[in-house]
C-alpha cells in the first residue's frame, strides 16, 4: 500500500500520540474500574477522587486523539483520504465536546454546587439525567464512534492494519451500542459504551502506533522531483 506524503514527522508525532493514548486510556481504564468498585449501588455514579482523575485524563487526552487522527489522515492511501478526513472531523468534534464539558464541571461545578441553587444538578453533575452527562455521551457514544468507524476501513493489508481495523470496529459499534442506554434511560446500559472507548480503543490506538513506526517515509511526486538530477527531471 501507497502512503505518500506520510513523513518522519508525521511517523514520530503519530506513533507518540497514538502510544500516549493508549498510556492515558489504561490509567483511565484502571481508575474507572476503580471507581465502579467503591460504589455502593450499581446506579451511584462514581464519586471521588475518580471522576477529577477521569476528567483530567480525558482533557489531557483530547488532543492526542486530533493528533492521533492527523497522522492516520496522512497515513491513508489517496482512495481513503475521504475516511480518514471524515474520521479527523468527527474526533475534533469529539475533542471539542468532552474537553469543555470536563473542563467547565472541573472549574465551575464545584463552586457551583457550593451555593445549593436547586437547577445546578441539571448541568453539572454526571448523574443521569443531566446536561453534562447528555454532552460527554454525545461526544464519545456518537463522534467517537464514528471517527473509529470511518478510520477502520483505511486498514486493511497485512495481520497488523486487519487487527487495528478488527479492534477500531469492535470499540466503534460498543460506543455506539452505549447510546441504548439513553433510550432505555439506563445508565448501566451506557456502561457498554464505556468498554468501546476505554478498554478496546486504547489497545487499537497502541497497535496503530506500532503500525507508524513501521511504515517508512514516501515522497510526493514533487519532492521526488527535488531529488532528481538535473538531467533528468
Amino acid at each position: 500500500m501507497v502512503h505518500e506524503g506520510f513523513t518522519v514527522q508525521h511517523r514520530a508525532v503519530g506513533r507518540a500520540a497514538t502510544w500516549a493514548v493508549f498510556v492515558l486510556g489504561v490509567a483511565y481504564a484502571v481508575i474507572t474500574g476503580l471507581g465502579f468498585l467503591s460504589l455502593q449501588s450499581p446506579q451511584d455514579p462514581i464519586g471521588e477522587p475518580y471522576v477529577t482523575l477521569m476528567e483530567l485524563l480525558i482533557v489531557l487526552m483530547a488532543p492526542l486523539y486530533i493528533v492521533s487522527m492527523v497522522a492516520v489522515h496522512a497515513y491513508a492511501p489517496p482512495e481513503k483520504k475521504l475516511y480518514s478526513l471524515l474520521a479527523l472531523i468527527f474526533m475534533i468534534l469529539l475533542a471539542g465536546l468532552t474537553s469543555t464539558i470536563h473542563f467547565v464541571v472541573l472549574a465551575v461545578g464545584p463552586q457551583l454546587a457550593a451555593t445549593n441553587l436547586p437547577w445546578t444538578p441539571l448541568f453539572f453533575t454526571w448523574t443521569w439525567p443531566s446536561v453534562a452527562c447528555g454532552v460527554d455521551i454525545l461526544a464519545w457514544d456518537w463522534f467517537f464512534a464514528l471517527a473509529l468507524l470511518c478510520t477502520a476501513p483505511i486498514f486493511k493489508s497485512g495481520r497488523l492494519e486487519k487487527t487495528v481495523r478488527l479492534l477500531l470496529i469492535i470499540s466503534g459499534v460498543l460506543s455506539l451500542a452505549g447510546l441504548l442506554g439513553v433510550l432505555l434511560a439506563d445508565m448501566q446500559v451506557r456502561n457498554i459504551g464505556i468498554i468501546g472507548y476505554a478498554v478496546v480503543a486504547p489497545v487499537a490506538f497502541l497497535l496503530m502506533g506500532v503500525l507508524f513506526g513501521r511504515t517508512g517515509e514516501v515522497l510526493l511526486p514533487s519532492e521526488r522531483r527535488s531529488f532528481l538530477h538535473p538531467a533528468e527531471v
